[in-house]
């Protein structure tokens, strides 16, 4: 599973960050900071429970990219 949200640029040193609670560093694409900042924390709890890997990459010309992958028939 990848997302790229399209022009969202992170600095690598705020990046994780993103996976902690209520940590809310760029508007969204409306400009508004509305949200209580748990969406990637979510990610990362699931993520972990599951054994799966979830790496990023920010690069200022393709933005934040997020990938999860988990491995064939795990369960938490």
């Amino acid at each position: 599973m990848r997302r790229s949200p399209p022009n969202l640029v992170i600095p690598d040193d705020q990046v994780q960050r993103l996976f902690h609670p209520f940590q809310k560093l760029a508007p969204d694409r409306h400009g508004s900071r509305d949200g209580y900042g748990l969406g990637l924390a979510i990610v990362n709890a699931v993520t972990h429970a599951h054994h799966a890997t979830l790496t990023t990459s920010a690069r200022p010309e393709d933005g934040l990219s997020i990938t999860v992958r988990f491995a064939h028939g795990s369960r938490p």
